[in-house]
């Protein structure tokens, strides 16, 4: 068991999102005309953000908790698991996006934006990063409602119809259900302010008001829950409000897709698990409604991705499905629950991030994303039909990768509350994820290809800087299957912060 847990001042938590912003900055407005710049500029930053973010993880380890700029921002166990993800997956990008963009941007009115692209990238990834170490609860949507807007512009930067299209809808859609979460911040804080209760702690700071939640009446609490719920669960594609997701997904260069569903949709489940779960104690009830959100989102989320022909669409369905596990088990409140719900939302963010890598790399080297016109690319490609069925077996939950354990976790958590028919409904949208995934996967790199498609000319395995960080989320995916308790130190002091139901 931890002992006692020391706060100290530390520049860190700004230095980890104010870098990537800095580097933005410096790629929009000096280095328009050196591409190779701009990808170093980007690259160098995201390998720095995550070696502070692992350096800060190791402190969180021995019972310190970072804070800076008077606890305005502030670095624990579950906000250093989120900088690690966001830095670590961020820098795989960034590395995958030096070859792919490169080569989609040769020609047409993208070709002079390369500088753009690099800084908003750069912009994307501050904003989640700061989201992260945020402990002032209106700055959490600030921070939030920031990454919608850099992100909606890379939705829309091919500038095409149909990039435009999925821009609009997506910065539509989630502006006005985020709007939903900056009611319930304000009315958090109004209410934390109310109690009186706070002995010289601030109602903006989330660690202060988790210790007065208690005296707020239930029937704002209620109203300022559901406001969170909606608000927070839109940006992270909970099912009955992800219908920006699939078009955001498809249409976006893939680096971006990459960042989208491997980390921001798992940074606003960060921001609604930080918010919602200091209610836990004094209203336990709400844990059922939120397991019955998340099962419905497992189950609708993998029956909407088996109806695909899309690649890019059918991955981006089943992020919706697979964001009802991790909010089923951060939902339950519970310690197992919350180590299953974390350990499947690094797992997630790993084996999806993969799999649109892969996805990209087929889009690089064939020009086509759907099913039905790709066939017989495993001789061509093996680099990439082996990563892609590393990650989709690894998504099913299939032993012994990774996401066997976490969603044996998640299983376990919900037997152990009783929630059978929660358990029986993730076991069911696991079976549906392997039988969508692996079915795709053999028709486009073990099937025949269809009558009247021909193979580009020059078919081949893509270039070294877009397999090798699919190589490497392919063997962290393996290794963690293999050796599940690598990641446990930190997943069980993130899983502490967060479980308030007991252990």
């Amino acid at each position: 068991m931890p002992g006692e847990v020391l706060t100290e001042t530390s520049a860190l938590p700004a230095a980890v999102f104010l870098l990537p912003v800095l580097a933005g900055v410096i790629v929009i407005s000096a280095t328009r005309t050196n591409r190779a710049l701009q990808q170093w500029i980007s690259v160098l930053t995201m390998a720095l953000v995550t070696g502070l973010g692992t350096w800060m993880a190791y402190r969180i380890l021995g019972n310190v908790v970072l804070t800076t700029w008077n606890r305005e921002l502030r670095v624990d166990a579950l906000s250093a698991l989120m900088v690690v993800i966001i830095g670590g997956i961020g820098l795989l990008a960034a590395v995958y996006s030096s070859r792919y963009i490169e080569e989609r941007m040769a020609n047409g009115p993208a070709a002079r934006r390369t500088s753009t692209f690099y800084g908003l990238l750069m912009w994307f990834l501050g904003t989640m990063l700061w989201g992260c170490v945020t402990n002032n609860v209106i700055m959490l949507y600030v921070a939030i409602e920031a990454t919608t807007l850099t992100s909606g512009l890379l939705v829309a930067f091919y500038w095409d119809r149909r990039a435009l299209e999925a821009g609009y809808k997506y910065l539509m859609l989630l502006t006005i259900g985020i709007t939903f979460a900056l009611f319930g911040c304000v009315l958090l804080y109004a209410s934390a302010a109310a109690t009186n209760k706070l002995d010289g702690g601030s109602a903006l700071l989330i660690s202060d008001i988790r210790h007065v939640v208690q005296f707020i009446p239930g029937g704002t609490a209620a109203i300022t829950i559901a406001f969170l719920l909606i608000g927070f669960g839109t940006k992270a594609g909970i099912a009955p409000f992800h219908p920006w997701l699939p078009d955001a997904h498809a249409e976006a260069p893939t680096p971006i897709s990459v960042l989208l569903s491997g980390v921001m949709i798992k940074m606003s489940l960060y921001a609604l698990a930080r918010t919602v779960s200091i209610f836990y104690p004094a209203w336990p009830q709400v844990t059922i409604f939120i397991v019955a959100l998340g099962t419905f989102s497992m189950l609708l989320g993998i029956i909407m991705a088996l109806t695909q022909n899309d690649l890019k669409r059918l991955l981006a369905y089943s992020s919706v499905s697979q964001m009802g596990y991790v909010l089923v088990g951060i939902g339950l409140g519970t310690y197992l629950g919350c180590y299953g719900g974390l350990y499947h939302l690094l797992n997630h963010a790993l084996c999806k991030s993969l799999l649109f890598m892969c996805v990209g790399a087929v889009m690089y080297a064939t020009g086509a994303r759907r099913i039905s016109e790709l066939g017989g690319l495993r001789n061509k490609m093996p680099i990439t039909s082996a990563c892609y069925f590393v990650g989709a077996l690894a998504l099913a939950g299939f032993p012994p990768l990774n996401g066997f354990w976490s969603k044996l976790t998640i299983y376990l958590a919900l037997a152990r509350a009783g929630m059978w028919w929660a358990a029986g409904v993730a076991i069911l949208a696991s079976i549906l994820t392997m039988v969508v995934m692996v079915r795709a996967g053999y028709r486009v790199f073990w099937g025949n290809l269809p009558t009247g498609s021909a193979s580009p000319p020059n078919l081949k395995e893509v270039p070294a800087r877009m397999f090798v960080p699919m190589m490497i989320l392919a063997a962290i995916c393996v290794l963690l299957g293999i050796y599940p308790q690598a990641p446990y130190p930190l997943l069980d002091r993130a899983a502490g912060v967060l479980a308030t139901l007991g252990r």
